[in-house]
């Protein structure tokens, strides 16, 4: 069993920044892909951005927040995190982290996939205002 604690969310105004972790806990965090997803009131759950276990970190963006929005992992800390520049107010939602057991081969298809993930956070709210 995995669990996932995100934390770093707030309110910022537009143009401003944040960083969301995620701390794994439990069984082998360092073997595993994990993801970032969004969901904002009233709307369905939305892929951010994933990053796969592998020592060359393959990743992969939203378009929404490509550019603007950067992965990363510390297998060391068994955390990762997720960096948010140029905030725009339609970036307000809840944050999650999610953790993929199992991962094999990783690309975009399987990395936006919500069905790919085993594991989930509770989320993080991230408001930012106009």
């Amino acid at each position: 069993q995995v669990q996932l604690v995100e934390s770093g969310g707030g309110l910022v105004q537009a143009g401003g920044s944040l960083r969301l972790s995620c701390a794994a806990s439990g069984r082998t965090f360092s073997n595993r892909a994990m993801g970032w997803f969004r969901q904002a009131p009233g709307k369905e759950r939305e892929f951010v951005a994933g990053i796969n276990w592998d020592g060359g970190s393959t990743y992969y963006y939203a378009d929404s927040v490509k550019g603007r929005f950067t992965i990363s992992r510390d297998n060391a800390k068994n955390t990762v995190y997720l960096q948010m520049n140029s905030l725009k107010p339609e970036d307000t939602a809840v944050y999650y982290c999610a953790a993929v057991e199992s991962p094999g081969s990783w690309y975009y298809a399987k990395a936006r996939n919500l069905r790919t993930y085993d594991y989930w956070g509770q989320g993080t709210q991230v408001t930012v205002s106009s």
